[in-house]
């Protein structure tokens, strides 16, 4: 398997699943969008899944939906039973594999290289601040120390890392010095993750002391991207509305509709799949397969066009159309303001999500001035060079 990569601005639906093993995790970030299930061990999802029924739900993503990566995260998947085995047995079926991890585990070397010898590909590593604040924010002291010392493992075996930094308030302070960091340890790409209604956050868990205003966020964010942009990093900004950035960053700006033309995100297709509750949780037969038409066809909003699932005019890309909106409107209760109505690239945006307008009201706003109304989702982010793994050249490029 090659470490090679190469960068392109071709625009493709991408091929990558996700499997979550359980909500059973050692450590306790505050800000986590699944903090009941992991704080309660009598919960459904709390538990990991046996090693066969994590098999049985690869199995299903490679044979069925087709998917040539996967993303395994938990809770945290370096400590699920038979981790080493998935990976491989994901790999050996042509299911590549990436862990999302805090790479705690992996301060041993030894934890590092098993996982580089059972066939990972790389490692998307949870970065949300620095130094005694990471320790703060994810509830456990000396966690920073084992994460760079794991980081350190990485450089040394030569497993590929990418980060993810949710920009809560704490990890403000230190988006410059997550690029930085970046940087010296040679991360093939950065996500900043906007703080988003998932899960048990619906459940009004948020609080301002997490949740940061987009006007507080965009300048240290444009200060760590200009690192990264001039490091030649991939820099990805999720959930992030289209008119908090200028014009020139807006190629990093990641919602609902554009997240399916980024190949190390997740395929609505089979993550509606993957989505349902028999996959997440230990007890239980998987689920029925489901089709993406039939995961959009539940929704309200399409109830009363009976021929949808059989209509040959809808494209592939129609139906993720469908799925990013529907992902945004009812399941995290993204709004528009009046203002957005004079915005040019409102049919490509979200708007403002979930309870967000609760705390902060839509002040912030600012509508695009464009030529024409802007209808492509890849308008934007089809200005940006992203890396592809050579493994995936044959149909990402």
């Amino acid at each position: 398997m090659s470490g090679n990569v190469v960068k392109t601005t071709k625009r493709v639906l991408t091929r990558r699943g996700v499997v979550w093993l359980g909500q059973t995790c050692n450590l306790r970030c505050r800000f986590c969008y699944f903090q009941t299930r992991i704080e309660a061990k009598d919960h459904p999802e709390h538990p990991f899944m046996s090693l066969e029924k994590a098999k049985t739900i690869v199995d299903t993503l490679r044979n069925h939906y087709g998917n040539c990566a996967i993303d395994i995260q938990g809770g945290e998947p370096t400590i699920f039973p038979g981790i080493e085995e998935l990976c491989r047995h994901s790999a050996d079926i042509g299911l590549l594999p990436t862990l999302i991890t805090n790479a705690l585990v992996l301060a041993r070397r030894e934890a590092c290289q098993r996982l580089k010898d059972s066939g990972v590909r790389d490692l998307l590593v949870s970065v949300h601040g620095l130094g005694k604040n990471y320790d703060d924010v994810v509830g456990v002291p000396g966690a920073h120390k084992k994460q760079m010392e794991a980081l350190d493992n990485c450089v040394a075996i030569g497993m590929p890392v990418r980060f993810n930094c949710v920009l809560t308030n704490s990890a403000l302070p230190h988006l410059t010095n997550v690029a930085e960091l970046a940087k010296s340890v040679g991360a093939r790409a950065v996500n900043f993750i906007a703080f988003n209604p998932f899960e048990d956050q619906q459940k009004g868990e948020r609080s301002l002391d997490d949740v940061a205003a987009y006007s507080k966020v965009a300048p240290p964010l444009i200060q760590a991207l200009d690192i990264l942009n001039a490091a030649g990093i991939e820099a990805n900004v999720r959930y992030f509305p289209l008119c908090q950035v200028p014009d020139a960053y807006r190629k990093h700006l990641y919602n609902f509709q554009q997240l399916p033309y980024d190949v190390h995100e997740w395929d609505y297709a089979s993550w509606s799949w993957t989505d349902m509750k028999p996959q997440r949780m230990r007890e239980g037969v998987v689920s029925p397969l489901l089709s993406l038409r039939e995961a959009n066809f539940r929704s309200p909003m399409f109830k009363s066009a009976p021929d949808y699932l059989t209509d040959p005019s809808i494209r592939r890309e129609d139906e993720y159309r469908h799925s990013a909106f529907i992902r945004a409107r009812e399941h995290c209760g993204y709004k528009f303001a009046p203002a957005c109505d004079a915005c040019g690239a409102k049919a490509i945006c979200d708007g403002f999500h979930g309870d967000y307008a609760a705390f902060f009201g839509f002040d912030e706003i600012a509508p695009i001035k464009t030529a024409a109304p802007v209808d492509d989702p890849c308008h934007f982010i089809s200005r940006q060079e992203k890396i592809v793994e050579s493994d995936d050249a044959g149909w990402a490029l």
